[in-house]
């Protein structure tokens, strides 16, 4: 059983009304002994719509530690929506916060997010998902204070045709997983792509080429914005991972990745 959920959220976030003692809470429930909150920021999105109160966000995670001590651990993370331009604004943001954990995600490609129909209306399918790419790319050149890049083939959730084929797009995904691996930075395996495409973040073929490559380093998260949804899937992820060569997951205390056996 994977017992560590790490990418979550709660009302902190722009886009989730759930409060975090409800996450919380539901995890603890589930037999979980770990629940990381990451937060949304994503600095110059659309409308103001993930900015971030974190001196609120960790004052009440700390206080549920607390309170939750005897039951779960609640560590303090945030996911930061990463464009290059960013990269000195995002070192400062994170500089001194204390989070035990800090996904990196590509929301935005040149401001747009394939979340929305026009991103893929305007570009196409296959160029669509292949900017989103070389934005990953392009941001790991800029910016490198985070500790797992977020759900690699995120845009394929709202592509037309959700059934891509990453070999399609192989050089460039090997170019990021390369990167990656080089920086001793990890990936996650998301649980929130069997609920739009069918099967985890990310797609099998690069979960393998990444073990293959020399990657190491993986966590595990639902995704979770509502509590329902807390380790959603995560006798999937457990099978995907094997299927991908691993036998361990990575969780992360103040920054530091510690690795469980999978059992």
């Amino acid at each position: 059983m994977i017992t560590a959920d790490f990418h979550t959220h709660s009302y902190f976030s722009g886009d989730s009304d759930e409060p975090s003692r409800e996450m919380i809470a539901s995890a603890a429930q589930k037999g979980l002994k770990i629940l990381c909150l990451t937060e949304h920021y994503d600095m110059d999105y659309p409308n103001g719509e993930f900015e971030l109160n974190v001196e609120e966000y960790k004052s009440e995670i700390m206080r549920l530690k607390e309170e939750f001590s005897g039951s779960i651990e609640v560590l303090f993370g945030v996911e930061l929506g990463v464009m290059g331009y960013l990269s000195e604004r995002l070192k400062k943001f994170v500089n001194g916060k204390g989070f035990d954990f800090i996904i990196a995600s590509s929301h935005l490609v040149n401001g747009k997010d394939p979340y929305y129909p026009e991103y893929f209306e305007s570009m196409g399918t296959k160029n669509g998902l292949e900017k989103y790419f070389e934005s990953i790319s392009e941001n790991l050149s800029a910016f490198t204070d985070f500790d797992v890049y977020g759900h690699l083939d995120y845009a394929a959730r709202y592509s037309p045709e959700k059934a891509y084929d990453p070999l399609n797009f192989r050089d460039i995904i090997e170019e990021i997983l390369k990167k990656i691996i080089a920086m001793g930075k990890g990936i996650e395996i998301n649980t929130a792509g069997l609920r739009t495409l069918g099967y985890v973040h990310p797609h099998e073929f690069i979960l393998k080429r990444y073990k293959e490559l020399g990657g190491e380093i993986i966590t595990v998260g639902s995704d979770a914005h509502e509590r329902t949804r807390v380790a959603d899937g995560f006798d999937k992820a457990k099978a995907a991972l094997k299927a991908a060569g691993f036998n361990y997951y990575a969780i992360f205390r103040q920054r530091r990745p510690e690795f469980i056996k999978l059992d």
